[in-house]
């Protein structure tokens, strides 16, 4: 039995884990990626693949890619949700639970910053000029991720055509993205009965001429971890998230909590009807805030979406500025503080804490 000595403490020692890699230093390649993902999900997942794959070689570009298909399919923020299952992959739940709470911190408190700013000052010359150039910079850190993944997972005609089928179904005639998705299913699982091997994982070099790092190659190899398998201890950590999920949602939609009840209320249901990652959530969320609630207006949520893309962390952190404007107007300095702040809090804590029961339950049976 190899041992290892955890940072901090020159007496605490525990087993290695079979890939070698400590949960400290997992820790702190997790507040790194935290601290580095600019540009919505495209962005957070290429740099998220740059040190995970690429640099750390912790896991492979086929297991990598298995983990995106999943998050994907998932309701809610799917960058965060893919550093969750790999986190979890690493050191368990424990790891899933840094990996996904370091993602969201640094971006809450920017955007919690920000929206002080953009607030108090945003009419200003120089202070809408500010926002205007980050937005430039922040469109091409996204372009070049898109053309980095995009580049990674289609590496053959077939993958292609689908791609630009499926661009074509969302962006020319609105089909639903669960159709898009189904049917996207239906068409690789016909071509491998049929023989074709266009849809399969590992197409042995990287678009740029490199060489993809495989799954047997990295540190989490091909084999399963034992505590990634089905047990009973899903059904526990299963109730102990939903317990904090809905008790509290239940307690403020019980109460006299006016907005707050509101924002515990929609933004549980849109954790769970919402698909397509960061772009849908925002199309369904801003519909609803600006013509159904009258939170903000048009421009207000698109100055909100310029402020999250400038902000490391989920792009969907552009809710916590949502009924900021209200908030000045309506109250005394001391209150509307507390009152962002614990709209911002709460809107936070229930659109990203189903992202872990969405993985720790799911993630074992895919």
């Amino acid at each position: 039995m190899r041992l290892i000595r955890l940072t901090g403490s020159s007496k605490a020692w525990t087993r290695s884990p079979p890939h070698n890699v400590s949960l400290a230093e997992a820790t702190s390649v997790w507040a790194r990626i935290a601290l580095l993902s600019f540009g919505g999900p495209a962005g957070q997942i290429a740099v998220m693949h740059r040190i995970l794959v690429e640099e750390k070689k912790w896991i492979g570009e086929e297991r990598f890619l298995h983990a995106l298909n999943f998050c994907m399919l998932l309701p809610g923020p799917e960058a965060q949700q893919l550093a969750i299952y790999i986190g979890w992959l690493l050191h368990k739940v424990k790891g899933g639970l840094i990996a996904g709470t370091l993602f969201v911190l640094p971006g809450l408190f920017a955007i919690m910053a920000l929206s002080w700013l953009y607030v108090l000052y945003g009419g200003a010359g120089a202070v809408a000029s500010l926002f205007f150039g980050l937005k430039a910079a922040v469109l091409a850190i996204v372009f070049q991720a898109m053309l980095r993944i995009g580049g990674r997972a289609l590496g053959t005609m077939a993958r292609r055509a689908v791609a630009v089928g499926a661009f074509f179904a969302i962006f020319l005639f609105g089909l639903p993205f669960p159709l898009i998705i189904l049917v996207a299913g239906l068409i690789g699982f016909a071509a491998a009965k049929a023989g074709s091997v266009s849809f399969c994982g590992g197409t042995g070099h990287a678009p740029d001429g490199g060489d993809i790092l495989h799954d047997a190659d990295s540190a989490l190899g091909t084999d399963l971890p034992p505590h990634v398998r089905p047990s009973h201890r899903i059904l526990v950590t299963a109730i102990i998230l939903l317990l904090l999920w809905l008790v509290p949602v239940a307690l403020l939609a019980e109460s006299d909590a006016g907005v707050f009840a509101d924002i515990a209320l929609f933004f549980s249901q849109m954790e769970v009807v919402t698909f397509g990652g960061a772009y849908a959530v925002l199309a369904y969320v801003a519909q609803a805030a600006v013509e159904s609630y009258g939170w903000l207006t048009a421009e207000e949520m698109l100055d909100g979406l310029g402020l999250a893309e400038t902000t490391p962390g989920p792009l969907i952190m552009t809710h916590t500025i949502r009924w900021l404007p209200r908030g000045l107007s309506q109250s005394g300095p001391d209150a509307a503080l507390a009152g962002r702040d614990t709209g911002r809090l709460l809107t936070t804590w229930v659109t990203f804490l189903p992202c872990f029961l969405w993985i720790f339950v799911g993630a074992p049976f895919i």
